[in-house]
């Protein structure tokens, strides 16, 4: 006869699985208020980043992520706002993803491309020397199949530019409301918003078809697209993800069609939410999964 004392067995796995579960996440390392000096630039680039929670106890090298944020935001928004450090957390806890590095560099306004001028080369810092600095500075696998980028906003435009125009240094790119647009849509603008927006970067005072310049068409995702052999952009894994009610969902289920059109495997998500970060927030798990899955054999 068992004593009343007793907790039966069943209960007392109850009892130790809710323990386990109730276990903190381990939380990796946040890094804020770092720079990289630029020869390009002439100036000190700005970023941020996430160590995983192993990183101090090990030797190992790991994948990178570089997440851009989106434009008159800084370094620090995908952290401060996106949670992305909490997100990556908890799915390398759940071995939903690697453990990996997310770097998040200040893009400005620059839209992380050269500007028609010349005069701020972005894209060309981030390339030639950005990059090679993140892997001379922690301990990444500097290798195509163990980096990937993911932006929204401006940023997920500058994704897409990287992860077309640079597809030798990308396994995946993640575009979340990427600041894509149809050429009707760019050419029809308001010019006090274009000004503000797009001025810096194409020219001032662009006015009707003059806003489709040469140099727009260099680095428009839908241009780049239409430029290239479809087997050159297949060496990269492309996901886009939008909001139903995201003033930039027409320009992305219109990139979505001309990927499919031109035999380029991507995933494309509409879910239901706005241009905000409460859509991008709930989104950079997946997107870091989809991500994560090209680390993996």
């Amino acid at each position: 006869m068992r004593k009343r004392s007793e907790i039966p067995a069943f209960l007392l796995l109850f009892i130790f699985a809710l323990q386990l579960h109730a276990q903190p996440v381990p939380h990796g390392q946040v890094l804020e208020g770092l720079s990289m000096k630029s020869k390009i630039l002439g100036k000190d680039v700005r970023y941020a980043a996430y160590l995983p929670p192993d990183y101090g106890t090990s030797t190992r090298k790991y994948p990178v992520v570089f997440l851009l944020h989106g434009f008159t935001d800084e370094e620090s928004a995908w952290i401060q706002f996106g949670e992305a450090n909490l997100a990556a957390d908890r799915a390398i806890e759940s071995r939903d993803i690697p453990p990996m590095i997310l770097i998040l560099p200040d893009g400005g306004v620059t839209w992380y491309i050269n500007d028609a001028a010349g005069k701020v080369r972005y894209e060309d810092m981030f390339v030639r020397e950005f990059i090679p600095f993140i892997d001379a500075t922690y301990r990444t696998r500097p290798k195509k199949e163990f980096r990937g980028v993911a932006g929204l906003s401006m940023g997920g435009w500058g994704s897409l530019v990287y992860a077309l125009k640079h597809p030798n240094l990308f396994a995946a790119c993640v575009a979340f409301s990427a600041g894509i647009r149809t050429d009707e849509e760019f050419v029809g603008r308001p010019d006090g918003e274009f000004d503000y927006v797009y001025s810096d970067l194409f020219g001032e005072k662009l006015r009707g078809q003059a806003r489709l310049s040469e140099h727009y068409r260099r680095n428009n995702p839908f241009d780049i697209v239409k430029s290239l052999p479809p087997d050159s952009l297949k060496s990269v894994r492309i996901l886009l993800d939008c909001g139903d009610d995201d003033f930039l969902t027409a320009g992305n289920a219109m990139f979505h069609l001309l990927l499919r059109d031109r035999g380029i495997p991507h995933e494309y998500r509409v879910r239901d939410g706005e241009h905000s970060w409460v859509y991008w927030r709930t989104g950079i798990a997946d997107g870091l999964k989809f991500i994560g899955r090209s680390f993996n054999r």
